[in-house]
């Protein structure tokens, strides 16, 4: 069986921002926007945790919650300078990494010689490195399985590791309650509980068919996780789906014109800069328009085109708004679906308006 581990950096952006200001320690912290009116945090610590906050989070709930709660600029530049620098340490022990993000990688360790070749120690070394090089704290897990390990990795945050043997998956699934299975949102877990499905041995006991007459597709792919079954492996060469830009408006906006005009005056500009060599190399496959509402309700439209073209943004433009039914608008985005393009580093969403 293969051997993956997935690391995941312990409250990465805010812990990069505590290393380099030692005096936010002991304090709970978040990065975010600090407008009260218009911020969002990214994330935050352990200590801000405790008072329910988590990213995506406005900042203004966030402070009632937690007066005394310290909200710093992020930094994205540094953020992937140290990401890149943990990468690193990765390539010491395998060429298999797929990152996720900035701050998570699978790898397999399957054929490594480091460690004489255990998995479990091998992901100590990757955490202890990264500590005496960074200064800051990774958790991991470790498994036969890709969506094992990830929700091992979770298991002894912060700052520890989790090992799923072989001989322990069918034991482990079974008691897993089912809103750890990546893919489990609240709404999908409700529907779960409902039926009386709270456990991954509710599902296993079930045939397949059961599940996929309830859940369509995604029964399939949650019927044969708790069947154990995940053939993925590391996934080296990811593939970029789409290029955008977004703002939050330091004000709402409440007109289709002044929406249009900051979308082609601004957005356009920008998204043109950075699809620039898919435009060229015509690779665009579809055009979209995302719009966020005052009460945080956000819609997404999109058409197939295969070029960029003014004309179907600002329709897209109108339908999008059109849904809101008047209500103010606080975040614009634009995007270019993309066909047959390599990344190299996953795309995130960091907005610090």
């Amino acid at each position: 069986m293969r051997k993956f581990i997935h690391v995941d950096m312990d409250a990465f952006f805010v812990s990069v921002e505590i290393r380099d200001q030692p005096e936010l320690a002991d304090k709970p912290v978040a990065v975010g926007g600090r407008s009260r009116q218009r911020g969002v945090l990214s994330t935050c610590n352990y200590i801000a945790r405790q008072f329910g906050l988590h990213s995506a989070m406005p900042t203004a709930i966030a402070i009632r919650k937690c007066p005394n709660l310290i909200v710093v600029p992020g930094r994205m530049s540094v953020y992937k300078e140290v990401s890149e620098q943990i990468r690193e340490i990765f390539k010491r022990y395998t060429d298999l990494i797929e990152p996720l993000s900035l701050d998570e990688a699978y790898l397999d360790v399957t054929d490594s010689d480091n460690c004489q070749g255990s998995a479990t120690l091998i992901a100590k070394e990757i955490r202890q490195a990264i500590f005496e090089e960074t200064q800051l704290t990774a958790s991991a897990g470790i498994a036969p399985l890709k969506f094992i390990a990830k929700i091992a990795s979770d298991m002894n945050k912060p700052n520890g590791q989790f090992v799923v043997t072989p001989e322990n998956i069918d034991e482990f699934i079974s008691e897993l309650p089912l809103n750890k299975i990546p893919g489990v949102g609240k709404v999908t877990y409700e529907k779960l509980t409902t039926i009386g499905w709270l456990k991954g041995a509710d599902i296993k006991r079930l045939p397949e068919h059961e599940v996929v007459h309830r859940f369509g597709k995604f029964g399939s792919s949650l019927w044969k996780k708790c069947q154990g079954i995940d053939y993925r492996g590391v996934n080296t060469s990811r593939i970029r789906k789409s290029v955008g830009v977004e703002r939050t408006f330091s004000q709402n906006m409440t007109t289709y014109n002044e929406l249009e005009s900051y979308m082609l005056d601004t957005l356009m500009p920008e998204l043109l800069r950075r699809a620039e060599k898919y435009v060229k190399d015509n690779q665009i496959d579809k055009l979209g328009v995302k719009v966020k509402f005052q009460d945080f309700q956000q819609t997404t439209k999109e058409q197939k085109h295969s070029k960029m073209d003014e004309t179907i943004f600002k329709e897209l433009l109108y339908q999008a708004i059109s849904r809101g039914n008047g209500k103010e608008v606080r975040l614009l985005g634009i995007h270019v679906g993309l066909n047959h393009s390599q990344i190299n580093e996953s795309q995130m969403t960091f907005d610090l308006h």
